[in-house]
């Protein structure tokens, strides 16, 4: 689909998208009792379709009490979804803000335009259903305006890359295929990229991956990639989690635990998302990103309970529960990403079934050892409308995780906390002095409804975080 701005509707465009605030005027040219009658009032995701006077279609979708960033994404989203078959569509949104909030207002009605329309049918039979070619947004022109429907087009391309990725089955997307589209994405975007294959990986001492991989007849990857623009701002590094597909090992989930575990994988998509887009979005620090990748599976000569891994920094991991095997992982990449001392780390990754319990499917959960760090990771979020709430790291949890054979237990000896002890574990594998965030979306990568942006299946959830993260980066103090 495509967005274009345009200053007048073009000739045989006979349907229109509109919006309306709660308690705020009709929009123009919609008969005010026709909307009446049909109890339309403006609030959040009410849609009404009434004609124009000249035998077109109108389709008012409500934005609620505040027209903000977050209430035009969504109306845009639940907009175009009931205006998804027809071929074009005029778009007139940004009629209900003053012309001076347009600008503001037009990156993130473009992300909902291209995100709430979102399929994925790479293994249905039938025939893809009509769906709109072209939005023309009308509005006055400018090259503010201009720029920021690309850039929102853009950010969604790249949430819808990073859902395309959770929504392919683990036995197709496996560590290979997914460095191949890593690799794929740094070729359109001129990033650096080095892939580990398994003998560059025992190499590199990943422990945590290698034991990982040991039930698989998959081999693992390792991806670094490299966004450098002239004269960097500094270095953020971006971790993500890329279990292809979770088994839980020998410590194997239930049939229905598992159904939806290809999304195990959600951190290292959001990460290969963002990074897919930062050229696109002017960011001026060197972004580093890190990407582990190995399917968990049951393997006749799997990780045991009670085996010990070593990971890259040298600690030693006694694996107490083979379904904890994120932190694994993310040991070995933390630590594999401290040694380029950057100036600030962030890793994404769908890492306890307990931030869902505590937070919901809504909200991510989020752990720092950074005041500074965390400040800037919640204003890109309230930038973006990615919810996230802080929990703590208290340091009298971390006996919790002492081990009588090796250094750390990837369990606690505790069964509460599940969030907090995993992020502890993390922080043991991040450099001195290094501020580090953790950000849990086991609730967030995925929806089982189709609500505002989102729709059923892998979300993106974090893709846009990312990229507002790095355009706002500065070195935590």
């Amino acid at each position: 689909m495509r967005v274009e701005l345009t200053k007048d509707v073009p000739d045989g465009v006979r349907v229109a998208l509109r919006g309306a605030a709660e308690g705020g005027p009709a929009p123009a040219g919609v008969d005010v009792a026709a909307l009446a009658s049909l109890g339309f009032e403006g609030k959040t995701d009410q849609v009404a379709s009434v004609p124009d006077n000249a035998g077109g279609l109108v389709v008012v979708v409500g934005l609620g009490r505040s027209v903000d960033a977050g209430a035009m994404r969504r109306a845009a989203a639940v907009g175009a979804r009931v205006v998804s078959r027809h071929s074009a569509v005029a778009v007139h949104l940004l009629d209900v803000a003053p012309p001076d909030e347009q600008p503001a207002l037009a990156e993130p009605m473009a992300e909902g335009l291209v995100l709430g329309t979102y399929q994925y049918r790479r293994f249905k039979s039938a025939a893809a259903p009509a769906t709109t070619a072209v939005m023309h947004v009308v509005a006055g022109g400018g090259k503010r305006r201009s720029e920021a429907l690309d850039l929102g087009v853009a950010l969604a391309e790249a949430v819808n890359l990073a859902r395309d990725l959770v929504n392919e089955p683990g036995g197709s997307l496996t560590p290979q295929v997914f460095a191949e589209v890593a690799a794929d994405v740094a070729q359109r975007e001129d990033l650096q990229i080095s892939i580990l294959d398994e003998a560059d990986i025992v190499e590199a001492r990943l422990g945590g991956l290698l034991g990982v991989n040991r039930g698989s007849v998959q081999p693992p990857r390792f991806v670094e990639l490299t966004y450098e623009p002239a004269s960097p701002r500094g270095t953020l590094a971006l971790v993500g989690k890329g279990i292809t597909f979770d088994s839980g090992g020998l410590s194997i989930k239930s049939g229905e635990g598992m159904m939806a575990m290809k999304n195990d994988m959600a951190g290292a998509a959001a990460v290969l998302g963002a990074m897919s887009v930062l050229a696109r979005a002017k960011v001026r620090c060197r972004v580093r990103a890190y990407l582990p990748l190995t399917d968990n599976m049951t393997g006749g000569d799997a990780t045991r309970p009670g085996d010990v891994l070593q990971l890259r920094n040298g600690r030693t991991v006694e694996v107490l529960n083979t379904d904890a095997e994120g932190r694994l992982v993310l040991g070995d990449a933390l630590a594999l990403a401290s040694e380029a001392a950057p100036d600030a780390i962030i890793d994404v990754a769908t890492l306890t079934g307990a931030v869902e319990v505590a937070l919901g499917n809504r909200i991510a959960g989020l752990m720092s050892n950074s005041d500074a760090w965390v400040a800037q990771i919640e204003q890109a979020g309230a930038v973006t409308g990615e919810r996230l709430w802080r929990l703590p790291l208290p340091d009298d949890y971390r006996p919790w995780l002492d081990s009588d054979v090796a250094d750390l237990r990837n369990i606690s000896k505790v069964p509460k906390g599940g969030s907090i002890t995993a992020g502890l574990f993390l922080r043991e594998f991040v450099g001195e002095g290094i501020p580090w965030a953790h950000l849990d979306i086991a609730g967030t990568s995925w929806s089982t409804e189709t609500r505002g942006a989102d729709v059923v299946g892998g979300t993106g959830y974090g893709v846009r975080l990312l990229v507002e993260l790095a355009r706002a980066f500065s070195r935590p103090r």
